[in-house]
């Protein structure tokens, strides 16, 4: 949701916000609203060169608040302080994703110049009042950046928007696509090229290397010389794998993948194969392959990483983490955390073991990205079998194995394949506590820790990825629907008696989560299942209950003359001066006037130039808005416990 005045526009360069926006979490946002934006932002790190820092003081920044649905403001309106709401049920990622790019300068789709080529608006469908909504900017003031028309885009409402029955109130001109418009999942490949178009990104903070090993030249990577065996670039094995990850054996002359031959050689033969040099900015990253291990099971895989330091520039070598185990027919995910800082190469060491092998070890689409591993990995496999067999309702339930958070709860995520009852035809998906082995020494109920479950979309750059997700965070006070029990209770209190498949006992806790994961439509389209299977992604973390310490607070007494504002920064008050086209208060109460007719010119002089530097602090006053916007749902709906 947007609302503008008449003025406001897309087009024009003081409506972009600076590449780095400043932003305050306001304390009336919902404490898992909080840790969705922040899941939002990684992704606005990783996919373009926007990124985010809790305010410090700066003229414009972004207020995040609770307010009445899902809206903002389109573009930067240069008023200080720019409200954007999260409201009751607006914390999905692609809904917070969604505000992000209204703030940032984007219209929805369908309000394009060009729209009615590609969908035609039923009027008379539209609730009372609410038509407005699905205004058409002209292209003086809403430019589409040569980019095709998006069904695809995050920006696009769904055909169901404001409509006042059961009929749609957005008919798409090509059939095919009425049940693809309206997805939240993440950022289009197309809304990703309007917004690097916009803001000239040629690089992401967090985005480091991606490798399908399609083209011959391996992505830069380099055999070692340190081994007495090599990597192969391959398209299959015949002991396998039979197809690579990439493709699936579904394009002809494609679909490589890299490939150590463990079935010659003598016992710890190795072959080293090495990354280019990469640039971390940020000091963490997470490193994601697929491993396919037709070899025995004591063949294995070490993953190193290889740091340049000024004490040692050839390099020194660090061992990470040891992967083995039986050889499968299929490709498996794998996920290592590097915690490095300085420029370093990964090193993948093959070592063959000593069991009989036939085959090898074979890795395909590697993701390097400085963003946080997911802590546990579902793998679903014999998936479309599942969907064909199951029915809708409790008899379709999965559940995971058991998982334990890093604060030391167990949980488990049921998934309903078929959906529930009321909702056949799409994935369910509960996230429950269950009896675990340090319950006597947790903290019940549970408080604040968020669950977050990403179905993975599978395509071979993680840039690309469309993964569908959400979060559940445990609220110690929520009570169950049915009793007064407390949800996040011990589940030796409040859950119900459940088996593990090898005959263990044990309780499992209610479930929270949404009936309306994913459309099993969606489910079909992209990459979500491949090789017949799915991967969902976990994390549960601790989320963090008080206000950002880094944001400033106002004084108890404000000594700043001339309107400033005082903000603490540090413990100490600083005054943040006015300032206009041609004038701005200087001075640590503001108390002296500058103006271009009278600007002082500090110059320092050298032998290679002159450097005039001149500092002019500015911050606007607080600001009192009055504004007419827009309300409705953005295709959402509420995280509800599991019947």
């Amino acid at each position: 949701l947007s609302w503008t005045q008449e003025r406001n526009s897309i087009i024009g360069d003081n409506y972009r916000w600076p590449h780095v926006i400043p932003y305050v979490l306001e304390d009336s946002l919902e404490i898992n609203a909080k840790g969705v934006i922040l899941k939002a932002f990684e992704q606005y790190r990783l996919k373009t060169c926007i990124d985010f820092k809790p305010w410090e003081g700066e003229e414009n920044y972004i207020s995040v608040f609770k307010g009445s649905g899902c809206w903002s403001s389109v573009g930067n309106m240069q008023m200080g302080l720019q409200q954007l709401s999260i409201g009751t049920n607006c914390d999905r990622i692609g809904t917070v994703q969604h505000e992000f790019l209204h703030a940032l300068g984007f219209w929805h789709e369908q309000s394009r110049s060009d729209r009615d080529d590609y969908v035609t608006i039923v009027w008379d469908r539209i609730q009372s009042g609410q038509e407005h909504n699905f205004n058409k900017y002209d292209d003086k003031r809403s430019d589409s950046l040569n980019v095709p028309y998006d069904y695809n885009s995050v920006m696009h409402y769904s055909k169901t928007a404001f409509r006042n029955g059961t009929e749609p109130t957005i008919v798409t001109n090509i059939p095919d696509f009425m049940d693809v418009i309206g997805q939240r999942m993440d950022f289009s490949e197309y809304d990703l090229q309007k917004l690097n178009r916009l803001y000239n990104c040629t690089s992401s903070l967090s985005f480091m290397d991606t490798c399908s090993f399609e083209l011959e030249n391996i992505c830069g990577m380099i055999q070692s010389s340190d081994d007495n065996s090599d990597w192969q670039r391959l398209s299959q094995v015949p002991a396998g794998p039979n197809t690579d990850h990439t493709n699936m054996g579904e394009c002809q002359d494609s679909g490589y993948f890299m490939h150590f031959d463990t079935s010659a050689g003598g016992e710890g033969n190795t072959a080293v194969l090495e990354s280019r040099i990469l640039y971390p900015k940020r000091g963490f990253q997470c490193l994601q392959f697929y491993l396919y291990n037709s070899g025995s099971e004591s063949d294995r895989l070490n993953v190193w990483v290889r740091e340049y330091t000024s004490a040692n520039l050839n390099g020194t070598l660090k061992f990470i983490e040891e992967i083995k185990g039986s050889p499968e027919t299929y490709w498996q995910l794998h996920h290592v955390s590097l915690n490095v800082t300085s420029k370093f190469r990964v090193v993948f060491e093959g070592v063959r073991g000593s069991g009989l092998s036939n085959g090898g070890l074979s890795i395909d689409d590697i993701n390097l990205s400085e963003t946080q591993c997911p802590h546990h990995v579902w793998h679903i496999r014999n998936f479309t079998y599942l969907l064909d067999t199951s029915p809708a309702g409790r008899d379709g339930i999965i559940y995971s194995p058991p998982f334990y958070s890093s604060k030391g709860y167990a949980f488990q995520v049921s998934l309903y394949v078929n959906g529930t009852t009321d909702n056949p035809s799409n994935l369910g998906i509960y996230l429950s506590l269950i009896s675990g082995a340090n319950d006597d020494h947790l903290e019940w109920p549970c408080p604040w820790q968020q669950g977050t479950m990403i179905l993975l979309d599978q395509h071979p750059d993680i840039r690309q990825r469309m993964s569908n997700q959400r979060s559940v965070t445990t609220d110690p006070l929520r009570l169950s629907e049915s009793s007064s029990t407390y949800t996040w209770d011990r589940p030796d209190k409040v859950g119900s008696e459940a088996t593990f498949p090898n005959g263990t006992k044990y309780m499992r806790g209610p479930g929270v989560g949404t009936s309306t994961f994913l459309t099993h439509e969606r489910l079909r389209s992209r990459d979500f299942i491949k090789e017949d299977g799915v991967y969902i992604l976990f994390t549960m973390e601790g989320i963090t209950t008080q206000p950002d310490p880094e944001v400033p607070a106002f004084c108890p007494d404000n000594p700043c003359e001339n309107d400033g504002v005082c903000v603490m920064v540090k413990s100490a008050p600083v005054c943040r001066c006015p300032a206009g086209d041609n004038w701005w208060y200087m001075g640590e109460k503001c108390e002296r006037k500058g103006s271009t007719q009278e600007n002082t010119v500090i110059a320092v002089s050298s032998s290679i130039a002159v450097f005039v530097v001149m500092l002019v602090v500015t911050i606007t006053t607080a600001v009192c808005l009055k504004k007419k916007y827009k309300q409705g749902k953005e295709n959402k709906e509420s995280l509800t416990l599991e019947e």
